[in-house]
């Protein structure tokens, strides 16, 4: 991206996020860890070592905040190639943001909500991002089918469920060639996100790079 896009794209994620806002370095930094460790004792998210979801979600807190506050060695080649907005960053993961848009949250549902019920949602709402993570992780890691057997890991494509994740369920795709656009790797299957990422690169928002094959 060139440096408008990045920034627009980056207070973006805040405006969206909003409750519940993951710093893009940490995000960056998990994320690359759980591929390199995918599924081993060192991947951060990862449903192998734990009886249900939420001790999963508690441990991925655990090391986010490690490696947020510095309380954790990062590996250097996971800390680098990635923007860094301190301000945004500052701002974004205040009580002051989190709480303002937990406010305009319950604001809307009072204004909108049709029934008391509608109300429960309102936690989901607050805690969406990692509701989202979890159910990736878990989910991709569990359940379903696999393209590629001959990943060392446990990840498998979800596909019931996989368009309400936009794509990102396809996760043994998506772990066999991590730096591909496409999650979808069958003719049957579709990534709903993809033709966005063609037409952002169309229109010059972003630019893809052609990868050299790694023989996957």
């Amino acid at each position: 991206m060139n440096p408008f896009w990045e920034k627009f794209w980056y207070v973006f994620s805040w405006l969206t996020q909003g409750t519940s806002y993951l710093n893009a370095r940490a995000y960056a930094i998990l994320h690359r860890m759980h591929h390199a460790y995918s599924d081993t004792e060192k991947d951060p998210h990862t449903p192998q070592f734990f009886k249900e979801v939420f001790t999963m979600m508690m441990h991925t807190r655990d090391v986010y905040n490690g490696v947020l506050r510095g309380t954790i060695q990062i590996e250097e080649k996971f800390d680098k190639n990635f923007p860094v907005y301190p301000v945004v960053d500052k701002i974004a993961d205040s009580w002051f943001s989190r709480l303002g848009f937990a406010a305009l949250y319950t604001l809307f549902y009072i204004q909108f909500a049709t029934s008391p019920w509608m109300f429960l949602l309102l936690p989901v709402h607050f805690l969406i991002a990692p509701i989202q993570g979890a159910v990736v992780n878990w989910a991709g890691h569990k359940y379903g089918y696999r393209n590629f057997p001959g990943e060392k890991d446990h990840s498998k494509n979800t596909l019931i469920i996989d368009f309400l994740m936009l794509g990102e369920l396809f996760q043994n795709n998506h772990h066999h060639a991590g730096a591909r656009p496409n999650f979808a790797a069958k003719w049957w299957e579709i990534d709903p996100v993809y033709p966005f990422i063609k037409l952002f690169d169309a229109i010059g928002m972003i630019k893809l790079i052609p990868i050299k094959s790694t023989g996957k």
